[in-house]
């Protein structure tokens, strides 16, 4: 008997990292079906007798501007790439793997209103804090021996910035719109669904360890999407947006605070290129210190209070089903 205890105990972990494996699978399946697709729909759409596909393609990577409807290209790129790489593979993972609902995602189902408002508030109140990680992540300088990959590294951030710097120059508010749906709500659903959802839950289980999950998922959450200086910054976002699932049990929280963090640039964005204001939000220098230490200190409070309305409420839930047992 204790044998059988044993080889129990020595399996689920091994079934818990197969798992992982197979979630592993599911997103490079997805990412590969996605490119695909986009490749497919853009040579209908877009490719001509003058350009193939394939042209088009590497101008978009390279110089989207030279694409005839190159934004509405990038847009269909994008969305359609993220959607069978994020959202799919995290639904039919937790569908058919885990074997639950979606429903299942959110252990708790109803947080108080006030959870809403302060998770809004924190990614607002954050930003200052994060001003500071971009721009050390931003000055990041490697070692003579690695100037091969720096320069390799570089011209991926190059690359990337002339691809943002193209999609976010718009004046139009139907643009606007879309790049709302493609760039802030498929990656806040996608981006939360496979990385806290899924990935942060399955190593929480693992592990035992709810912070490590957190730091863990939020460190490959910043690393896939290859923006070497921008490392930190992102990596902090996703342990922010960790700890709102972590604590709140609701999968939705993190799904608004990543929504309003990506949404609130492209909003600023487009009100710059109006002339309605000044600011540029993508600037790499850190704001004023005072203003960073109280941004801290804000988030910090923010974050302390959302985990005690979360244990308060669980220890009212508990007493409840105490008192009906």
């Amino acid at each position: 008997m204790q044998n059988s205890n044993q080889d129990l105990v020595v399996s689920r972990p091994s079934t818990a990292w197969g798992s992982l494996l197979v979630l592993i699978g599911f997103v490079l399946i997805g990412m590969a079906v996605g490119n695909i697709l986009a490749v497919a729909v853009l040579a209908l759409l877009f490719s001509s007798q003058q350009e193939s596909v394939t042209v088009i393609l590497n101008h978009l990577i390279t110089n989207p501007a030279q694409v005839p409807n190159g934004w509405n290209a990038l847009m269909i790129l994008q969305g359609t790439v993220h959607f069978f790489s994020y959202l799919l593979p995290s639904l039919l993972f937790w569908l058919y793997i885990e074997r639950k609902p979606v429903s299942d995602i959110s252990p708790t189902k109803n947080p108080p209103a006030i959870i809403w408002a302060l998770a809004f508030m924190l990614v607002l109140v954050f930003i200052p804090v994060n001003s500071l990680f971009i721009e050390m992540n931003a000055s990041m300088k490697l070692p003579e021996a690695l100037s091969g990959l720096e320069r390799w590294m570089r011209h991926k951030e190059d690359q990337l910035s002339v691809m943002t710097e193209f999609i976010t120059n718009y004046k139009s508010f139907s643009q606007l719109l879309i790049a709302l749906f493609v760039v802030t709500l498929l990656p806040a659903l996608g981006e939360e669904a496979l990385f806290r959802g899924v990935l942060q839950t399955k190593i929480q289980r693992l592990t035992g360890n709810g912070h490590l999950a957190i730091w863990v998922s939020a460190a490959i959450f910043s690393a896939i999407h290859f923006q070497f200086y921008g490392f930190l910054p992102r990596m902090l976002l996703g342990a922010l947006f960790g700890y709102l699932f972590y604590w709140t049990g609701n999968f939705w929280v993190a799904v608004l605070a990543h929504f309003v963090n990506n949404g609130f640039v492209l909003v600023m964005m487009y009100l710059r290129n109006l002339g309605i204001i000044k600011i540029d939000i993508e600037e790499t220098k850190s704001m004023p210190i005072l203003l960073i230490a109280l941004s801290f200190f804000m988030s910090m409070a923010i974050l302390r209070f959302i985990r005690q309305v979360n244990v308060s409420r669980q220890g009212t839930v508990q007493r409840e089903q105490d008192f009906k047992i």
